[in-house]
């Protein structure tokens, strides 16, 4: 979830300035996403910012705005409909390709979902599509209009209580709802579908998944956000959402350089403003979190440094070990490696030498625990440990290592 946001303004399909927010990635990118809101919702809903989040840890930086009328964007509600949301897309979509680079992913929620349905053929670039919570048909947006639908169609107009705000609504709305066939849209993507929806959903019913699925072309995914509501107002729906989408995007993006095709190999660690702890972690195409537990006031998102020191001696270890085993033509069972990490008097050390423990010194302490599957002799086990002890991990963490540090302003 390391990102920088930057506020955008472009102009909408009426020429009405839309508010935006670009999500990029604090580090390599990979591609542009753009997600559209739910119907009267806005960019800055919890869910679009947590998709957004996820994300960028995956190097995709995310175009999210509102639509015209809502959050903070100029025009005026009444005078939109489903038609003029795909146009505005489409001005969005324009915006990406003429200042950064266009969309490799679309992203909807809610009737943001069908509008990207919509919409995604007339885009070349974009690569996938995922929806989460998105109606079949637009035509079931009006089921929110209540017994004011009676009205609109009668009056030509009429206010509607939504989500507890009231909305201008005009006849070209419901006719215009009327007339869009998104399940023909669907039929014809030809591109990789991703939908997320909530059996529980109550705004928009699960049978929508089951029309959209059916009307799609493979290849299509769908993944039920079992316990979840409409809005995934609760993080950890919304966070599921967001790593399900990140993680299917991967297959179908540029794979980051792996590790050893670059002159000089470093691993990039950035703080992700999330939490008080949590780093977004990259070393070549693997991209994970370093975190604290919660009992020290971190997330428990990731290992802990400590623990990512443990993960490389056990690493080290299994490997050495295998290493050593293949090149003596050795039958060594499955290894595994259990390190534990404390902090300690240098007295109570029994692997150290007099004069260490006369220290009175505080000293790291790792424990490593080889098992290995089948029968071990006495004699292969002397030299297990033997071998383990020269894991270069191992090496390092026992000889004095110096760190050269560069401070440099971005």
């Amino acid at each position: 979830m390391a990102f920088i946001t930057q506020r955008l303004q472009f102009a909408g399909h009426s020429g009405a300035t839309l508010a935006a927010r670009l999500d990029l990635p604090n580090g390599q990118l990979r591609a542009y996403a753009l997600f559209a809101h739910c119907f009267t919702c806005s960019k800055d809903l919890a869910a679009a910012r947590c998709i957004a989040a996820e994300l960028a840890r995956e190097g995709v930086a995310v175009l999210r705005f509102d639509f015209t009328g809502l959050g903070s964007s100029e025009g005026e509600f009444a005078s939109t409909n489903f038609s003029s949301n795909v146009a505005d897309l489409l001005s969005a979509v324009d915006y990406l390709r003429d200042h950064y680079q266009a969309p490799s992913l679309l992203i909807g929620h809610s009737l943001g979902g069908a509008a990207v349905l919509a919409v995604a053929k007339d885009v070349p670039e974009v690569r996938a599509v995922a929806t989460i919570g998105a109606p079949a048909d637009t035509v079931h947006v009006l089921k929110n209009f209540g017994t004011s639908l009676k009205e609109i169609e009668e009056s030509g107009q009429a206010e509607v209580d939504l989500a507890g705000r009231r909305f201008l609504v005009k006849r070209q709305f419901v006719d215009d709802a009327r007339a869009q066939r998104i399940s023909d849209a669907v039929a014809a993507l030809k591109k990789p579908l991703l939908i997320l929806h909530s059996p529980l959903d109550q705004t928009v019913g699960i049978e929508n998944a089951t029309k959209i699925f059916q009307a799609a072309k493979h290849p299509k995914s769908f993944v039920s956000l079992d316990r979840a509501d409409h809005l995934l107002t609760k993080h950890e729906d919304a966070s599921f959402a967001a790593r399900v989408i990140s993680g299917w995007l991967t297959r179908y993006l540029t794979a980051d350089a792996p590790q050893g095709s670059a002159p000089v190999e470093h691993v990039r660690v950035t703080e992700t403003s999330q939490g008080r702890f949590q780093n977004a972690v990259q070393a070549g195409r693997h991209r994970l979190f370093a975190d604290e537990p919660e009992s020290a006031g971190g997330l428990d998102t990731g290992p802990s440094p400590y623990d990512f020191l443990s993960i490389a001696l056990g690493a080290c270890t299994s490997m050495t070990l295998r290493v050593y085993a293949e090149h003596k033509k050795l039958t060594l069972g499955r290894i595994s490696v259990d390190v534990s990490h404390a902090k300690i008097h240098a007295r109570d050390c029994e692997e150290c030498t007099e004069s260490e423990r006369g220290s009175g010194a505080r000293i790291d302490r790792f424990e490593r625990v080889i098992s290995v599957d089948g029968e071990v002799s006495q004699e292969l086990r002397a030299k297990v440990v033997e071998i383990a002890a020269k894991c270069p991990v191992h090496r390092t963490l026992e000889t004095v290592a110096k760190v050269a540090t560069v401070v440099r302003q971005k």
